[in-house]
């Protein structure tokens, strides 16, 4: 009798030694949409981070970016496994603000991209969104006088969702710095639901109701796919000078063939990389910042070859 319970207990032991001791610090990253480019970017980053600082990163998201209750069902479930902290990009900034909050009281939040209505979070790491609106409307002032001589005309802006913070803040910025080219009028801005078709038929429709349209500013990735295939469908690459927010390999090609002028490119690995890095010592205890500006710049075709424009253009995934 001894000795068949020594063999019953023994193992328990053994797999509860192995619970105790071997049991890895969990960090989850939850994007908006794991299928885009510009996410799996950031999920490269944090995978990154999770290697060299030996986390488990568990990738999580919705597959579209306006899928809000899903994402909101992945951070529940994502607190309720109990890990050392949570990584998350808001999918919108009114729907998770309560639910962040709900988080928050039982682990660090560290939050990345795009704001929420919540002062919950340990640390945010983001792109000075604002900033990325004057660079998107600077850029789109040197495309316009490049092709036509001057800085002229009527302009339009394609607004990607409606109520996301990151691009409300990028909307904000550009109108602001568009009023310092006087000769650039806004004549169209229109709202879409996050989808490259919408993106596409809204371009095109803007194209046909004004054929003076010297430009135009998508304000994210999505859409400056659908509006790029529409000015390139058009043939007016020569003429229409459009700027995208990110960047994708097909937004790249658009780039390099003249369909888009510039893109307007975040550091998205950045983002991932230092998300988790931060979530880390946060878990731990340590002082974080509560706000990092992980940085924006303007990519044409002239500058697309450089060092730093490859590397943002073209990161490593794996």
């Amino acid at each position: 009798m001894k000795k068949i319970l020594l063999a019953t207990v023994f193992p328990i032991l053994l797999s509860f030694g192995g619970t105790s001791f071997a049991a890895e610090t969990t960090i989850p990253v939850i994007v908006k949409d794991t299928t885009s480019n510009y996410w799996q970017i950031v999920l490269a980053g944090a995978r990154k981070a999770g290697k060299d600082l030996g986390v488990k990163v568990p990738e999580l998201g919705a597959q579209s970016e306006s899928d809000i209750n899903g994402q909101i069902t992945i951070l529940e479930n994502a607190v309720a496994s109990k890990p050392a902290a949570v990584v998350i990009s808001p999918t919108q900034f009114a729907a998770l603000g309560k639910p962040i909050d709900e988080a928050a009281k039982s682990v660090k939040i560290i939050g990345i991209d795009s704001a929420a209505d919540s002062k919950a979070f340990t640390s945010f790491l983001t792109t000075d969104n604002v900033q990325g609106g004057r660079v998107a409307a600077d850029a789109l002032a040197e495309g316009v006088k490049a092709k036509t001589g001057k800085a002229e005309g009527n302009v339009a802006l394609i607004n990607s969702l409606p109520g996301v913070g990151s691009l409300d803040q990028r909307v904000q910025g550009f109108k602001e710095e568009l009023k310092k080219y006087p000769g650039l009028k806004l004549t169209q801005e229109k709202v879409a639901d996050g989808q490259a078709t919408t993106g596409l038929n809204i371009m095109t429709d803007l194209i046909t109701a004004d054929p003076t349209l010297v430009g135009a500013f998508a304000d994210n990735l999505i859409m400056g796919q659908g509006a790029g295939q529409a000015v390139a469908e058009n043939k007016l690459g020569d003429k229409m000078t459009l700027i995208a927010f990110d960047s994708d390999p097909k937004l790249v090609g658009y780039l390099q063939d003249g369909t888009i002028y510039a893109l307007i490119v975040q550091d998205p690995f950045r983002m991932g990389y230092d998300g988790v890095k931060t979530a880390l010592a946060a878990s731990k205890g340590e002082n974080v910042a509560a706000n990092v500006d992980t940085g924006v710049n303007a990519i044409t075709k002239a500058n697309m070859s450089t060092p730093r424009s490859q590397e943002l253009l073209n990161p490593k995934l794996n």
